[in-house]
């Protein structure tokens, strides 16, 4: 069996008010616009997320519903996971391995380093940098999620805002 995991970045977060905690920070004018474009560049990479999981922080949950706003997945089925925020690749592998083995396509929005790091675990590319808002898309033959942790996947897709391409193989 196969399942796919996609790992999206948050957009670009503003830093405008300097009293709002880093939780609370929320997108920029660019993340807002960069957000929806991304959601209908992996709408054209056939993303069709069984479950899309966030990390709590505002700029995380704005990222997640832009983008599944673009991919008609419903806004009240994103689930918010608190050990996301700011979260390791082995903290974010025990958050994934705990989803039900019927979700097929993850899609997970959090921070770097994690997700970038992650990203190089998981695939089989070596992404030096993954900007804010980009996302990698990952194939892994694993029948249940819980198999996620030992994994070696395939990395089939690799895009960001700034991405000529707009479809940047792994």
């Amino acid at each position: 069996m196969q399942k796919r995991i996609t790992l999206l970045r948050h957009a670009k977060s503003s830093w405008k008010n300097a009293s709002l905690a880093d939780h609370d920070r929320p997108l920029n004018r660019r993340g807002s616009k960069a957000a929806p474009d991304m959601g209908k560049r992996l709408a054209g990479l056939g993303a069709r997320p069984s479950l899309l999981l966030t990390s709590p922080a505002k700029r995380a949950r704005e990222t997640a519903q832009l983008i599944a706003r673009e991919l008609n997945y419903p806004l009240e089925c994103i689930q918010s996971e608190t050990e996301l925020y700011l979260a390791s690749p082995a903290a974010i592998l025990q958050v994934v391995a705990r989803q039900d083995p019927g979700f097929s396509d993850v899609m997970l929005c959090g921070h770097n380093p994690g997700i970038m790091e992650l990203a190089n675990q998981l695939g089989d590319s070596n992404i030096d940098n993954l900007p804010t808002c980009g996302v990698v898309g990952i194939e892994l033959e694993i029948n249940e999620w819980v198999e996620i942790v030992a994994a070696d996947g395939k990395t089939v897709f690799f895009d960001y805002p700034k991405n000529q391409t707009h479809t940047k193989r792994g």
